[in-house]
């Protein structure tokens, strides 16, 4: 019998859909403050629909768009938990629509911008300002990173 699309799911249905690991679900709950499924008597976790559309976005920026724990948690601070929700949705419109899918900003991009500008960046690293050879060197590698990122995709 399935459940209806507002129904609450256990750690293993979520889990199942999801096809993740249910310590991976945990996991994500202590790296991702705006994970918070209810908990019931013996600490049974019952996940509601906006945690399950939150969670798919999560592993979709995780396992498919390469991004990093620290990358997500970035972009839930800074977009907030209904894009990561609504991202995998965007995607697929973007893609049909036949336009680049590119709708999250460019971490890799802005991490070389502010190590370039000499600002610290999330990471809490303070970098010099490097020579323009070290500059072109990390364009190169970015580049190159992108395209291996872009053709993982297809």
């Amino acid at each position: 019998m399935d459940k209806a699309p507002e129904a609450f799911r256990t750690i293993s249905e979520v889990a199942d859909e999801l096809d993740v690991p249910k310590h991976v679900l945990r996991f994500w709950e202590a790296k991702f403050a705006q994970l918070k499924p209810m908990k019931r008597g013996g600490g049974r976790r019952y996940y509601r629909p906006e945690d399950v559309a939150l969670l798919r976005g999560i592993r979709v920026l995780l396992y498919n768009d390469g991004y990093t724990i620290r990358g997500v948690q970035k972009l839930l601070r800074e977009q907030g938990p209904r894009f990561v929700m609504e991202y995998r949705h965007r995607l697929d419109e973007a893609e049909e629509a036949g336009a680049e899918p590119h709708a999250i900003p460019d971490i890799a991009a802005e991490a070389a911008q502010s190590r370039v500008s000499g600002r610290s960046h999330d990471i809490g690293v303070n970098v010099g300002r490097p020579d323009s050879d070290t500059f072109g060197q990390l364009l190169e590698e970015i580049e190159a990173c992108r395209a291996i990122l872009d053709a993982a995709k297809q």
